[in-house]
C-alpha cells in the first residue's frame, strides 16, 4: 500500500461540529506561528457543509478564533470551485464570502476566488493558474506550497473536485484543471493533485454515516485513486490530517484515539 512520506493522522470526533472546532484549532495554532515568523499564511479554503460550520466557529463572538487569529496575514485561495456565477447559492465563494469574509471584513485583495463569469471553464482555470503563479512568486514548473489546505470528501471517494473516472485526475503539468463531470452534468474547476500534494499541511473534514464506505477505501483499502481520487493524498510531501466523525469512522479498523496535530511551517509537529 503506497503510503504518504508523513503518515496521515486520523483523530475521530463525535460530531461535525467537533470536527470543525478542531479544524479551527488548527488553523489558530498555524497562523500564529506564522506571524512569529513574519509570514504570509496561505490557505485554501473547500465547500460543503463542514466547512460552514467551521466559517460559523470561526466568526462567533462566543469563541477564541475570531479574536486569536491573526486574519490580516492570511490569504485565501480556493480548492476547487463549481461553474456557477459567484452569486449562486452552489458557489464555494459566496459561501466563504457569506459566511467568513464579510463577517470578519477580510480585505478584498487578500481573496483570491476562482473567476467563473465571461469565460469558458479552461480559461478560468489558466486564469486561476496564472494568479497563483502571480501570488507565490513561483516559475514554470513549480508548484505552490500552501501553508493549510482544507479538503472535504464526497461519498464516492472524490475530493475537490477531483471526481472518480475524470480527465483531471491525470493532470500533472498544470496547477489548476477544469473538469467535465458526467455524472453532474457539470464542469468544476480543480486544483490538480500535484498542487494538493505540495502543501505544507492538509486537513480532510469528514462527517456523516453516508462517507463511511468510502474513507474505509479510501485510508485503508488497495490504493485505487481511479476509483477512490482521495486516495491520491498518500503520495502528499506534507503532513496529512484527516478529521472524521465518529459516525463517518464507523468501518474503520483499528484504533485512532492517538492524535497529533498539523505540523509548523518547519515541518515539526506541535506537541
Amino acid at each position: 500500500m503506497e503510503r504518504s512520506l508523513l503518515d496521515p493522522r486520523i483523530y475521530i470526533k463525535q460530531s461535525a461540529q467537533g470536527v470543525a472546532y478542531t479544524a479551527a484549532e488548527a488553523l489558530v495554532r498555524l497562523s500564529k506561528r506564522a506571524r512569529a515568523e513574519g509570514a504570509p499564511f496561505r490557505l485554501a479554503l473547500s465547500g460543503g457543509s463542514t466547512p460552514k460550520l467551521l466559517y460559523q466557529l470561526l466568526t462567533s463572538e462566543t469563541n477564541i478564533f475570531r479574536r486569536e487569529i491573526p486574519w490580516d496575514i492570511i490569504e485565501f485561495f480556493f480548492g476547487d470551485e463549481r461553474w456557477v456565477p459567484h452569486s449562486s447559492p452552489e458557489s464555494n465563494y459566496k459561501l466563504a464570502n457569506d459566511e467568513l469574509f464579510s463577517k470578519l471584513g477580510i480585505r478584498e485583495d487578500h481573496i483570491f476566488p476562482v473567476p467563473t463569469e465571461g469565460l469558458e471553464p479552461d480559461e478560468a482555470a489558466e486564469q486561476y493558474e496564472q494568479s497563483l503563479m502571480s501570488v507565490f512568486g513561483q516559475g514554470e514548473g513549480d508548484y505552490p506550497r500552501f501553508d493549510l489546505i482544507y479538503l472535504g470528501m464526497g461519498d464516492d471517494g472524490h475530493t475537490a473536485s477531483l471526481f472518480p473516472h475524470t480527465q483531471a485526475l491525470h493532470v500533472e503539468d498544470s496547477l489548476v484543471t477544469a473538469n467535465y463531470v458526467p455524472k453532474l452534468s457539470t464542469n468544476r474547476i480543480t486544483l490538480t493533485a500535484p498542487v494538493l500534494n505540495t502543501a505544507a499541511n492538509t486537513i480532510f473534514m469528514v462527517a456523516g454515516a453516508s462517507k463511511a464506505p468510502a474513507l474505509k477505501e479510501v485510508l485503508q483499502d488497495e490504493y485505487n485513486p481511479e476509483e477512490y481520487p482521495s486516495q491520491l493524498l498518500r503520495n502528499s510531501l506534507g503532513n496529512v490530517v484527516w478529521l472524521v466523525d465518529k459516525e463517518a469512522a464507523a468501518q474503520l479498523e483499528g484504533d485512532y484515539r492517538r492524535y497529533r496535530g498539523p505540523c509548523d511551517r518547519r515541518g515539526q509537529r506541535p506537541p
